[in-house]
């Protein structure tokens, strides 16, 4: 399509930039959905220690104090490793290896969460030809 005479041509963006659809970094590094996971992972964690501590202290407050906390050293601690893992990979790295480990640990729970279409297959790779095939 022509441009009209009169439009300058710096007014007119003719690319997008790189970065338009990622995701915004929220906190230490991580996106909205890796900060999510952190935060639920290390709260579940938080729950299974409160559970103990609050029956030895008899105080069914230190359950939602346990979480808290480890909510707070997950996303900080977990949010400094997972940043420092990320740096230099694609955006999609994360989900992808967590797809890969969960194909590889639970084959049948993978199949239905989609991570069927990885390849989990580890040995030598062969081009089908041999020192002895071809000579003459």
């Amino acid at each position: 399509m022509a441009l009209p005479p009169e439009t300058p041509r710096d007014t007119l963006v003719t690319f997008l930039p790189h970065r338009l659809n990622r995701q915004p970094v929220v906190v230490r590094g991580l996106t909205a959905d890796e900060l999510w996971i952190c935060a639920g992972l290390s709260g579940a964690a938080g729950f299974v220690l409160g559970l103990p501590l609050a029956w030895l202290t008899l105080s069914v407050a230190m359950v939602p104090t346990v979480i808290v906390a480890g909510i707070a050293l997950g996303v900080f601690v977990g949010g400094g490793f997972l940043s420092a893992q990320k740096r230099g990979r694609p955006d999609t790295w994360l989900y992808r290896q967590l797809e890969w480990r969960l194909a590889l640990r639970y084959p049948a729970l993978a199949a239905h969460l989609g991570g069927q279409g990885l390849i989990t297959r580890s040995g030598y790779w062969t081009t089908g030809r041999s020192a002895d095939r071809g000579a003459p």
